[in-house]
Order: C-alpha cells, then structure tokens, then sequence
C-alpha cells in the first residue's frame, strides 16, 4: 500500500508521561496504519528512546537518531527520512484527535494549491492557569476557530506549531534554503533556548514556490501544556525569545508594513502606559529580544553581508 504520510514526532528528553499520551493518541487514528509512516526522531536525548519506547504495535516506525541539537536540525532529519507526499509534523505534547491524519488526506485531496496547513489546537492544561495568562495563550501554540481560511499571501491563514502540514515539496524547498547556507540563523528550540520562527518559515516556502497556507477546522488537537509554562518567568522568557525570532524572521521574509509615523508611536506610548506592572514586563523582555536579536544581525551582516540581510529601522519598529 502507498505511503501517503510521514507522522514525524521530534522529541528532545520528553517527558515520559506525556509522550505516552501522544503515541496513544496515533495508535487510534482512523486511517489505514499502512498509509502512513511514523518516524521518531530522538534529537540528543540523555536516556535514547529507542531502547525504552516501543514502536512495534505500527508496521512502519522507526526510531531516528539525530545528535545535531536543536528543533530544526531534528527537523530537517525527519524531513530527509520521510517517504510520504505530506509531512505532519506532531510535537511530544500534541495529542491528536483520533480522526486527524484522516482529515489530513482530505485536506490534501481536496486542496490541491495549499502547501502547508495547520488546524485547532485545545488547550490540556496541567493545572488551572492563572488568569493573567490568558491573553498570552496564543504563544503557547493555542488557536480555536471555527471557518476554514487559506491563501496564497503571509497572512492570517499562517501555519504554524502543533501539527503543521507540509507537502513533500515545499519540505525539500525548505531543507535545500538550509543546505545552500541560506540561513544564516537557526531557528526554533535548542536546549533551553525559546527562540521559535522556524515552523513559520517552513510554513512559508509554500508560497515561495506558488502554494497557498491555510487553516482548517476539522483538525483538532489536544497541546499538552505544563504548569512551568503559566509561570510569569517563563512567559517572560518566552516573550524574549518571540522578540528575537520576529526580528530574525524578518531578515529573511520582511514583513510589507508602512513605516510608523509620529501618531503611531504616541499610541504605542500610551498603549505601553495603560498596562499593569506585569505586562510592562512582558512589553520589556520582547524589546530586549528585539534588541539582542539586531546586535546578531549587525554582527552576522558585517561576517557575510552578500547572505544576510538587516532589516530596516522602520520594519524593526513595525515589529
């Protein structure tokens, strides 16, 4: 039977309960196991997965070793591995709904012109989150909606995150802009780093090569989410982190934004004043990523200005 799938999971030393639940959930799906492949990718785990999780109840699993660390490198190993005509890719704390990788095939039958898409992700939240945090959610890769949206532009209908769906090429269109050094940035997570972007630029190559983007409503998935995650320390190094990547992001796909006039800036001011002492925090920590992240670019234009490009003042405002 032809292999339409590769299910990719890139786990980093998971947390074992969670990782169970994210396996139990592809043991269920509704479609055909010989439709699909799962491949793990163990990206430098301390304990190596392959000798303590069993991957034996699908006929096509395998374990992969990738010492490379970081998001992307484990990325990048699943997508040289994969066999089939669409990637999904499902993080260590995304647990599927049973009939998603079916609603997968049906999105890639019927859509033929979208390359990459996404769809809901519900919150499991370990332990009932402060309410502060609420406005902070969509951070941590949650998104509810209800019409399905696509397009061929940067827009709203971007992927990204937990189970993000990628057609085979414009998976190998974003492997090649890595192999040709056409990154001078790494993103994404690398140890306890919480640089992202990587899963936008993916998302993205497919309109780099005609495709469209799109979100659709009957992929639903559950994302785990730790108590650590809803602590003010993390958000703020998460904010951080988001701040870098935005500006990183941009020096490879600039946003098309109409520079900030003097009324702009005064409504930023007075937004940044009307907020409480915590969310000054959070507005600070993304400056700071912000800031670090134009120290680099300035350092990596001045190493190989012919292959990296800085943003402009008024796009590093805009962000």
């Amino acid at each position: 039977m032809l292999i339409n799938l590769s299910v990719i999971t890139c786990a980093h030393n998971p947390r074992p309960d969670y990782l169970e639940q994210v396996l139990d959930a592809l043991k269920v799906q509704t479609l055909d196991q010989g439709r699909w492949e799962y491949l793990l990718i163990d990206n430098a785990s301390a304990d190596p997965l392959e000798a303590r999780i069993d991957l034996s109840w699908h006929p096509h699993a395998r374990h992969i070793r990738e010492e490379k660390l970081g998001l992307t490198h484990a990325r990048l190993r699943g997508i040289r591995e994969a066999q089939g005509d669409v990637l999904v890719f499902v993080d260590d704390d995304n647990v599927l709904d049973v009939d998603y990788l079916e609603q997968v095939i049906e999105v890639s039958s019927k859509h033929s012109m979208i390359g990459a898409w996404c769809g809901q992700r519900r919150a499991a939240f370990e332990q009932q989150p402060p309410a502060w945090t609420k406005r902070h959610w969509s951070h941590l890769a949650l998104h509810e909606f209800q019409e399905d949206i696509w397009s061929n532009q940067l827009d709203a209908a971007m992927p990204n995150g937990a189970g993000l769906c990628v057609r085979r090429r414009v998976a190998a269109y974003y492997a090649d802009l890595h192999s040709t050094g056409k990154r001078a940035f790494v993103m994404d997570r690398s140890g306890d780093s919480l640089v992202s972007g990587g899963d936008v630029d993916l998302a993205s190559c497919a309109c780099d090569i005609g495709l469209g983007v799109g979100l659709f409503a009957a992929l639903k998935l559950q994302h785990l989410i730790p108590s650590n995650r809803l602590t003010e320390e993390y958000l703020l190094r998460l904010a951080e982190g988001i701040g870098y990547s935005g500006v990183i992001l941009d020096s490879f796909r600039p946003t098309v934004t109409r520079p900030h006039g003097w009324s702009s800036r005064v409504a930023e001011l007075l937004r940044y004043l009307l907020l409480d002492s915590r969310e000054k925090n959070v507005h600070r920590a993304t400056k700071r990523g912000r800031a670090k992240a134009r120290k680099d670019l300035a350092a990596a234009v001045q190493k190989n200005p012919t292959e990296v490009r800085a943003p402009s003042e008024w796009e590093l405002e805009a962000r």
